[in-house]
């Protein structure tokens, strides 16, 4: 299989369980935090070495379009109760369609409300598009949905890849290149941002002077920093040198092969792979029938495009012990995050597989 366009639709994140929101009046206060990694790994935060659980984690991302305010809220809240651990909002304006048509909620303003009205589990962004806003405007809302949240954000960002919405709203579509150095250094002016009393930035695309973020994130260091993405070459070294977590479209052979690329380009980086966070979007379908899988496997190739690597792979569809097969080959490969997205499937058949899911398939990975 060769490689895939450097950059794909929207992906996520980690989960961990919350702490109680800071107090008013009250110092900023450190918030260890289990991050979601490698299969038995030591992670350290600020000094404190944590051994990281061996068991996956599973989330939600819920797709903005075709949706309402009340129906994201009454998902959410239902997949918090049966036992996920992160759910996620995608970052498009309108859909990505000829006709232009069809009901888009606003990313940010959606995640800010839900992550008051949702209070267990984590929340987060797969991914924001880089060209729709400057990086320092990014840390400064990521770092309000903290507060408010308590610490449980994940942001995730990509390079931003949907042209009909750029050419609709007079936003520059910028070549390939471009996008991926702007990415490259939006990584830098949001960690810069978050971890320090005044940034200073000279690159190419941002500049920061003497740039103050006050108050900061709840999280310590930072937040999780999610990059999405599958491009070989470009965004897999921006991912080596600046995420904390990595997601991509595809299951089992995907995440091998591209895995084993990102390893490489830790190792040129001097970095050691076990600190980056792995996460697949698998399409969900539980079901006996092959002709079924057939067809959710086109669909994804209809959808997605050149941005699915291998579409017969990003199907985690079958019977449930077909299902958990292909999660264990999931786990071998290096997954320690699944997310499952509310595409491709009507959402009142997808919830019914969701909560078969939860409760026939997971525990055997918890």
């Amino acid at each position: 299989m060769g490689p895939t366009s450097e950059v794909g639709p929207g992906l996520m994140l980690p989960c961990s369980r919350p702490t109680a929101p800071p107090q008013p009046g009250r110092a900023r206060h450190r918030v260890c935090r289990r991050r979601f990694g490698r299969r038995g790994r030591e992670a350290t935060d600020r000094g404190l070495t944590l051994k990281e659980e061996s068991d996956m984690r599973f989330g939600l991302f819920t797709s903005m379009g075709a949706q309402t305010w009340s129906g994201v809220l009454d998902l959410w809240r239902h997949i918090e109760a049966t036992g996920w651990d992160i759910a996620c909002v995608t970052d498009h304006f309108m859909p990505n369609t000829r006709e232009r048509e069809g009901a888009m909620l606003e990313a940010w303003s959606t995640l800010s409300a839900l992550a008051a009205l949702v209070p267990r589990i984590r929340v987060g962004t797969i991914v924001l598009g880089n060209t729709y806003r400057h990086p320092a405007v990014v840390a400064k809302m990521a770092t309000q949905v903290d507060i408010i949240s308590g610490g449980r954000l994940l942001l995730g960002i990509g390079a931003g890849w949907q042209e009909n919405e750029h050419d609709a709203y007079g936003i520059p579509f910028l070549t390939m290149r471009e996008r991926l150095e702007r990415l490259d250094e939006a990584c830098h002016v949001i960690r810069s941002l978050w971890t320090q009393r005044r940034s200073d930035f000279k690159g190419r695309h941002y500049q920061l002077a003497d740039a103050p973020l006050d108050p900061k994130p709840v999280q310590t260091p930072h937040p999780e920093l999610m990059i999405g993405g599958g491009g070989e070459r470009v965004t897999l070294r921006i991912v080596a040198r600046h995420a904390d977590h990595w997601n991509v479209w595809g299951g089992p052979r995907v995440l091998a092969q591209k895995g084993a690329i990102l390893d490489e380009h830790c190792a040129a980086v001097g970095r050691d792979p076990k600190t980056i966070t792995r996460s697949a979007n698998m399409a969900l379908l539980i079901t006996d029938r092959k002709d079924e899988v057939d067809r959710l496997a086109e669909t994804i190739a209809t959808r997605l495009g050149r941005h699915a690597a291998d579409p017969k792979d990003t199907c985690l569809a079958g019977t449930p012990d077909e299902i958990r097969g292909q999660l264990r080959q999931l786990q071998a490969a290096g997954a320690d995050v699944l997310f499952i997205p509310s595409l491709f499937r009507p959402l009142d058949a997808l919830r019914r597989d969701l909560d078969r899911f939860m409760a026939e398939i997971v525990p055997a990975f918890r």
